[in-house]
């Protein structure tokens, strides 16, 4: 099965963008800004910025060929509608587009064994010119789960969005399966609630006591569960497949360069994957803990700057 993911980003997230892709899907799908086309199957909501995943039923070079292929599909047994993914080609006109997308997908629809349902279907299939071919195939949207987790009972104005957060995650675990992961320095829980919210085995610590009652509570508005506990990096015991580390920058969290090395240190001894989310240059503090930096980009919010390093 071919699956074929339509992007969408901010501006200032596009490399966060990009390297969330090259973890995902490899280092080839970053090139260009159209559909990502992969074997792999990704639930859309994990991404910030998948917009929807269509799985390829069907291919023609133009529009009726498109159609006559229809043919050969087995019936449906669910019931269905067809929705139009982009706007039809050359057509200005706002009456006209949308007159264009509907008979599309009736035009669609007609060809498709089953039963048609507009307002309540239990499946949505998608049509779309792409890369000057015609595809078909069922539709997944992106649920934008993490909008919500924006509005937990306790944040910081120093903490990751969610939208950056989650993207993180996938970038550090592009694979979660049997995988455990873990954030040593989970301040107020961002990246772990993404983390959990996306089915993923990730626990947390701080060695800030105060702030563990606000993580569990954030967990417990948005129904997660997992673990969480007040512990020094120093501490951790185990192995991880993967750390996440968004390194504290405020006035009452300055860490010295030797303590950023014994974070990392520790680190190293408990994973071999860490993703660093940073606002000063560590390079040289990570390959004296013993990692090497093989993906980085820069994030932008106004005039702050955060670099995200993948290190192995």
């Amino acid at each position: 099965m071919k699956y074929l993911y339509n992007y969408a980003w901010e501006k200032n997230e596009e490399h966060l963008c990009l390297m969330e892709k090259r973890a995902l899907f490899g280092q080839e799908a970053d090139s260009g800004s159209g559909p990502v086309e992969s074997s792999l199957k990704i639930d859309p909501s994990r991404s910030p910025f998948i917009r929807e995943r269509i799985s390829v039923l069907c291919e023609g070079s133009n529009l009726e060929q498109l159609i006559d292929s229809l043919k050969e599909l087995p019936e449906i047994q669910d019931s269905f509608k067809v929705v139009f993914i982009q706007e039809p080609d050359s057509i200005i006109d706002k009456k006209t587009r949308f007159k264009a997308r509907r008979d599309i997908e009736r035009r669609i629809g007609l060809e498709l064994k089953g039963e048609a349902d507009l307002i309540d279907p239990q499946l949505v299939f998608g049509v779309m010119k792409v890369n000057g071919k015609w595809i078909f195939g069922e539709y997944v949207k992106n649920e934008a789960v993490w909008l919500q987790h924006q509005w937990k009972p306790n944040s910081y104005s120093t903490a990751l969005g969610t939208r950056v957060a989650r993207a993180v995650v996938n970038i550090a675990v592009p694979d979660p399966a049997g995988k455990k992961v873990i954030d040593p320095c989970c301040g107020i829980g961002t990246v772990l609630i993404e983390g959990l919210s996306m089915g993923i085995d990730i626990s947390g610590s701080d060695i800030n006591h105060l702030v563990i009652p606000g993580v569990r509570e954030n967990m417990e508005y948005f129904g997660l569960e997992g673990s969480v506990e007040r512990r020094d990096i120093r501490d951790v015991e185990g192995d991880y497949d993967a750390a996440i580390i968004d390194l504290p920058y405020n006035l009452c969290s300055v860490i010295t360069e030797q303590g950023q090395l014994e974070m990392f240190q520790s680190a190293r001894r408990f994973t071999k994957r860490l993703v660093v989310v940073t606002i000063e240059k560590v390079d040289e503090v990570l390959s004296a803990a013993g990692f090497e930096i093989t993906d980085r980009c820069i994030v932008t919010k106004g005039n702050f700057q955060r670099e995200v390093l993948v290190c192995v």
